[in-house]
């Protein structure tokens, strides 16, 4: 049983594009896709386990899992120390996200607290699945941003058959390529294609520094009406006050 793995991909991201996206909450990235006719880049029902340690950054690294078959997924297999999803664990470079396509079901666990500690070992950026994972306490304990539907203790052999690393996939009916740019925080998890990541890098770095200050228009009592958006008035007292340019 061995992992199929596609073409190589470029997975680097540039630390200044990182650094923004790491200012950058799921909401105003998931704007500024929008912005680029983007709509469906936001993983819906997938929430951090441990929401006091869910900022996310990092080049998307794939796991496709299929429905298991019971003469074919049984325990022995993990005697394997190439078994597809261990393999795809050893494989995950430093900075990067691991994730997980399980078809959005969660009966089984895609993974546990050991897999989970030595992607924290290896340096990973973060996990993410679309379905559940089991020793959520202990993950949950981790430094390793954590994201999935829920908690299941059952092994993910009684459901999913990893076969794939390194190709498309769909995790939470959102594709994911690998080395799209997955950013995380409280709310959730948005794709980012990778040849957008240094394109909205700025301008969502501007757009949460203009909505900062906005926020701080209306609560000093100003209304909606030509604050939010803003008129040319609050954009000069914008740039008067911070004396940055407005976001595009």
């Amino acid at each position: 049983m061995t992992a199929q793995v596609s073409h190589t991909h470029n997975l680097r991201m540039h630390p200044r594009t990182r650094e923004l996206l790491s200012q950058a909450s799921t909401a105003t990235i998931t704007t500024q896709l929008l912005a680029r006719g983007l709509r469906n880049t936001f993983l819906h029902g997938i929430k951090p386990l441990n929401p006091a340690n869910a900022r996310l950054v990092g080049p998307a690294f794939t796991l496709r899992y299929i429905p298991a078959r019971e003469d074919i997924d049984v325990l022995e297999v993990f005697k394997d120390y190439d078994h597809p999803q261990r393999k795809a664990i050893e494989s995950v470079p430093p900075g990067h996200v691991l994730v997980m396509d399980c078809r959005n079901q969660g009966r089984a666990a895609s993974a546990g607290n050991i897999l989970a500690t030595r992607l924290q070992v290896k340096g990973a950026a973060g996990l993410v699945t679309d379905g559940t994972l089991r020793d959520t306490p202990e993950i949950r304990q981790l430094q390793l941003p954590t994201f999935a539907q829920g908690a299941s203790p059952l092994t993910n052999l009684a459901q999913h058959h990893a076969v794939d690393m390194q190709v498309p996939i769909g995790c939470a009916e959102v594709a994911i390529y690998p080395g799209d740019v997955i950013v995380g925080d409280e709310e959730g998890v948005v794709c980012i294609p990778a040849h957008l990541a240094d394109e909205i890098a700025e301008p969502a770095a501007r757009q949460e520094d203009l909505e900062r200050f906005i926020l701080g228009e209306i609560q000093a009592g100003r209304p909606l009406r030509n604050t939010y958006p803003p008129d040319e008035a609050t954009l000069e007292r914008y740039r008067a006050t911070t004396g940055h340019p407005p976001s595009t």
